[in-house]
């Protein structure tokens, strides 16, 4: 039996897409609800168990959350690919390194170079500004498992398109963002899953995302206890309604809502 402090913690710190709701200027029924449930940051969980902190993603509204969900310490990043809104907050890490020195990132390589290209002066070796943070990579690798803490984490890998993205299976919680297509073998890795999160953009297709359509094929395949959607975007509706059209085990995430596993 699984002790209560060993229970993994999950806190939605965003769940919208790359825009986040409201989107600047628009006039859509959903960007002017006044619904705080259908206010979206850009797409991030937080991970906690026991003392530790992990967050998946690091987007431009990171000092948002965190100051929303706040935290004594953040023990790592993992990164799920590349782009923007996943990546941009990476320099308010500064707190959390002034306090605890090099933070901790795991992502594949594609993803590191990119954000050495971005944020050199995060990794600069030498002629470091005094106020830049610093951080140590963890190189993740596709059928690795790696080490986060206590527990351990294993990468599962898909397609945002043609770009691979990573998601992550913590125990019997399985985190996977901006997918649009996945392999059987990659499938096979999430048997027995109590929690699925997945994306799901909006009603109609998308080139590079689950629509609700398809995010709901794909949890019916996976058939977790339990599936949490999210990288909403305004065109998937309003979430009261929406939520009242989904399966009993399929709730629709809404930023700040916490679950324990």
């Amino acid at each position: 039996m699984i002790k209560k402090a060993e229970l993994l913690k999950i806190t939605f710190l965003g769940t919208g897409t790359s825009q986040g709701i409201p989107v600047i200027g628009s006039k859509h029924p959903v960007c002017l609800s006044k619904n705080p449930k259908d206010k979206r940051l850009r797409v991030s969980v937080l991970i906690s168990w026991d003392n530790y902190n992990f967050v998946i993603d690091c987007g431009p509204d990171f000092r948002q959350q965190m100051l929303q969900n706040p935290i004594p310490n953040l023990d790592g990043i993992l990164f799920t690919h590349e782009h923007s809104d996943h990546t941009a907050g990476i320099d308010d890490i500064r707190p959390f390194f002034f306090r605890q020195g090099d933070i901790p990132i795991y992502a594949d390589n594609q993803v590191i170079q990119a954000l050495k290209k971005r944020f050199a002066y995060i990794f600069a070796d030498i002629n470091r500004y005094p106020g830049a943070p610093a951080v140590a990579i963890h190189e993740i690798k596709e059928n690795t498992p790696f080490k986060i803490g206590n527990k351990v984490a294993i990468p599962i890998k898909a397609l945002h398109n043609r770009l691979e993205v990573f998601g992550f299976r913590i125990d019997d919680f399985v985190y996977l963002t901006d997918v649009k297509s996945i392999s059987k073998e990659e499938i096979a890795k999430l048997k027995d899953v109590n929690v699925l999160v997945v994306n799901a953009l909006r009603l109609e297709a998308h080139h590079s995302h689950f629509n609700l359509e398809e995010a709901l094929e794909f949890i019916a395949v996976v058939k977790p206890k339990k599936a949490y959607l999210t990288h909403i975007s305004h065109l998937l509706g309003f979430h009261e309604e929406v939520e009242k059209s989904l399966p009993n085990n399929v709730h629709l995430a809404y930023d700040n809502l916490t679950i324990n596993i």
